[in-house]
């Protein structure tokens, strides 16, 4: 679990929230429900406009890296290519075979289903590369729902801050009317902007953090399948797998 995420917002939160008091103000005075509605649900609704079904339920599940992030074992992917290279340097690159049956990573069962059928090394990396670069800009993809989130936010903000000015115009001749409308008006652009910096824009920079450790675990597995198919020293290989970690 990433506790220092869980203590960044928390921070984050009790600092505009402890601003608030420290400044002679309630702490309900910063709970709306119409801004809540108008900046969430704006922010939501505009997210999902421009964004594939798919792509959008992606998004959502991969948030869950902010808290628990992906466990990926460098360590063990150095482990497996070189245990995988001095096989196939005794016995043959279709000794390879038996190990293709237990391999849930597609990209892994990929590359070495390449290796076991004989793929020339310049076919095999442009393959692998290809699978990759779709692998990195799916994850990406996804990710940037958080981005727009935070485009979004502060503009829905303002646009709540107008609504309850017109609220607050409409009620001019009614006195009692005027606070719960300027209330909304300066809260709405409070959930706006706090949301997109202290939620969604510091969401959408971590989730890329972890998709970039994605992408340098698959660029070394790229690595390690090339040396396999040309027949390099298993310790070579592993140098420079070793060496995206540097």
């Amino acid at each position: 679990m990433d506790l220092l995420s869980l203590i960044g917002l928390t921070v984050a939160i009790a600092a505009i929230l402890g601003g608030q008091v420290l400044e002679g103000g309630h702490v309900s005075s910063l709970l709306q429900l119409a801004a809540a509605v108008i900046v969430f649900g704006g922010t939501l609704g505009a997210v999902m406009l421009q964004t594939p079904f798919t792509v959008f339920v992606q998004g959502l599940r991969m948030a869950v890296w902010v808290v628990v992030p992906p466990r990926i074992d460098y360590a063990r992917l150095v482990e497996q290519m070189t245990e995988w290279g001095q096989l196939a340097r005794k016995e043959g690159l279709l000794t390879l075979e038996r190990y293709l049956e237990g391999l849930e990573d597609p990209f892994v069962r990929k590359g070495l289903q390449l290796l076991v059928d004989g793929t020339e090394p310049e076919k095999l990396k442009e393959t692998l590369e290809v699978d990759l670069a779709a692998f990195e800009e799916r994850l990406r993809a996804a990710a940037r729902i958080w981005e727009a989130a935070a485009g979004y936010a502060p503009t829905i903000g303002i646009l709540g801050a107008v609504l309850g000015l017109i609220h607050v115009m409409e009620n001019l001749s009614d006195p009692s009317k005027l606070g719960s409308g300027i209330a909304v008006a300066f809260v709405a652009t409070v959930y706006g902007v706090g949301a997109a910096n202290l939620f969604f824009l510091p969401v959408a920079r971590k989730l890329q953090a972890h998709i970039a450790r994605h992408v340098t675990a698959r660029e070394m597995l790229l690595e390690g399948f090339l040396g396999i198919a040309v027949g390099e020293n298993p310790r070579l290989t592993a140098g420079r797998m070793e060496g995206y970690l540097a």
